[in-house]
């Protein structure tokens, strides 16, 4: 009997890529109308959130049914695979081009500014001007608020990172739980990572808070403030993300879903959560220690 080849499922014509394509048009609609304060802007970003949370719920729902039609070859499974960290590595591009504004405004623009003229003579630029990192003073505080101090890499970082190192212990036990197939176990640390998350999150709020009300650290507060709240604030954002794939991931194992021998949809949102964690440990150490 002849051996029978692997299948490759090819899936139907689909619109959910439409529906995200507008939604993400609505996003980038409604940012820039609120950029230019037009009160429209709050309304498309609220249509364009809507949308692509519907579509990834469709989208999402509609591929979870093929696999566990087992429509899906190993020959798929490595596409998925090789998806996953073309993805990831995008993010990884992401970051990076942040990552290098920061190490620019640091090693090379302050640097620079301060080797401008006369070093005595500290009103070359404006005065009191000191081209140190974190670049705090600013040349008309009337027009350009300056913020009181930088924010310390000791409280509430530390204990965000520990928190962080923690979930992607918990993730790595419910990966093995489930390749062992304790169902209990991956249940428990999948739940615990979750937490741990959210518990992230929740300190970075209140650390955000802070920094706008008593430190006067915002946005608008120079380069510092800018590179702060871009760098961090994006990667809370990948972190609420992370935490909803793996809440996906918690429903779909309480109902019974993946095997030992295949889960990729579970170690897909492990891979991203490894790599918010690896993220954040440069954060730690570039923006808020040295």
């Amino acid at each position: 009997m002849a051996h029978k080849p692997p299948h490759y499922y090819v899936p139907a014509q689909s619109h959910w890529p439409i529906i995200g394509s507008i939604g993400l048009c609505l996003l980038v609609l409604g940012i820039i109308n609120i950029i230019h304060q037009n009160s429209i802007g709050y309304y498309l970003l609220l249509g364009g959130g809507l949308t692509l949370i519907v579509m990834m719920v469709g989208w999402f729902s509609a591929v979870i049914r093929e696999s566990q039609q087992g429509l899906y070859s190993e020959q798929l499974d490595r596409s998925f695979r090789w998806g996953m960290v073309w993805f990831i590595f995008s993010e990884v591009m992401f970051f990076a081009a942040f990552f290098g504004a920061l190490f620019y405004a640091r090693m090379l623009a302050v640097p620079w500014l301060g080797g401008i003229g006369d070093k005595a003579s500290t009103h070359m630029l404006w005065e009191n001007f000191h081209a140190t990192w974190p670049l705090l003073n600013n040349p008309d505080p009337s027009k350009f608020p300056s913020t009181l101090h930088a924010m310390s890499a000791w409280g509430i970082p530390t204990l965000n990172t520990l928190i962080l190192l923690s979930s992607g212990v918990t993730v790595t036990w419910a990966h093995h739980a489930l390749k062992n197939n304790h169902r209990l176990q991956l249940i428990i640390g999948l739940a615990i990572t979750i937490l741990l998350g959210i518990t992230f999150l929740s300190f970075q709020v209140y650390e955000y808070r802070e920094a706008y009300t008593e430190l006067n650290l915002k946005l608008s507060t120079g380069i510092y403030g800018s590179t702060f709240f871009m760098l961090t604030g994006f990667h809370g954002a990948h972190v609420a993300v992370g935490a909803l794939m793996l809440t996906v991931m918690l429903l779909r194992c309480l109902v019974g879903h993946f095997t030992p021998e295949k889960h990729f949809g579970f170690e897909a949102a492990a891979w991203y959560w490894h790599f918010v964690d690896v993220v954040w440990l440069m954060l730690f150490i570039f923006v808020y220690w040295l």
